[in-house]
């Protein structure tokens, strides 16, 4: 017998009806791919969207970072940055805390995207509000062993869920965004 048909038979036998579970591939416990908790999945979720937006930005200039995508929109990569520290500011109202807006303002409620101007430190306050804000989000969300747990207007997990979608969303458009800067396209 060949060592191709040895390696097929041993594949299939190695995924044939387990003997505890008989509906399925193989027992739970010998189950080779990744599970990951719900929290893990949460939670690295977040990681790989908040790493996103850092691969979008990476190596740009004050004036690319700021640069806007098309009229009359104000989005630019820079405003993204500012977004996205507002919207992780909200956890730390969660958490008890008497925090005003960053940027947003009763008069100018995008101020997050109007003051995203090329001057580099703006970037620079952009850059630093939002590792900060991700960092009280981390230990926010730290503090509690339990997802469901209401955080005041609903359960941690739904937050986390919405936030992760903010992410999710805003990655689309620093896609294009970069796209428009040089050309360099995502993945």
């Amino acid at each position: 017998m060949d060592s191709r048909k040895r390696d097929d038979e041993a594949v299939a036998n190695r995924w044939t009806p387990s003997t505890i579970h008989r509906d399925m591939w193989v027992d739970p416990a010998d189950d080779p791919r990744e599970t990951v908790d719900e929290r893990g999945a949460l939670l690295e979720s977040l990681r790989h969207f908040r790493l996103t937006v850092e691969m979008k930005c990476a190596d740009l200039d004050a004036e690319q970072m700021a640069r806007r995508s098309v009229p009359p929109s104000t989005m630019s990569l820079l405003g993204l940055v500012r977004h996205m520290a507002e919207d992780e500011r909200h956890f730390r109202r969660m958490a008890g805390e008497d925090s005003p807006r960053i940027y947003r303002t009763p008069e100018d409620r995008d101020g997050d995207w109007n003051g995203a101007v090329a001057d580099p430190a703006v970037v620079e306050d952009a850059w630093r509000q939002w590792r900060a804000e991700s960092e009280v989000t981390d230990r926010f969300i730290a503090g509690f062993a339990d997802l469901g747990t209401r955080t005041g207007e609903a359960p941690l997990r739904e937050i986390l869920v919405a936030q992760i979608g903010e992410y999710a969303r805003h990655c689309g458009h620093a896609d294009l965004l970069r796209e428009r800067i040089d050309g360099r396209v995502g993945q």
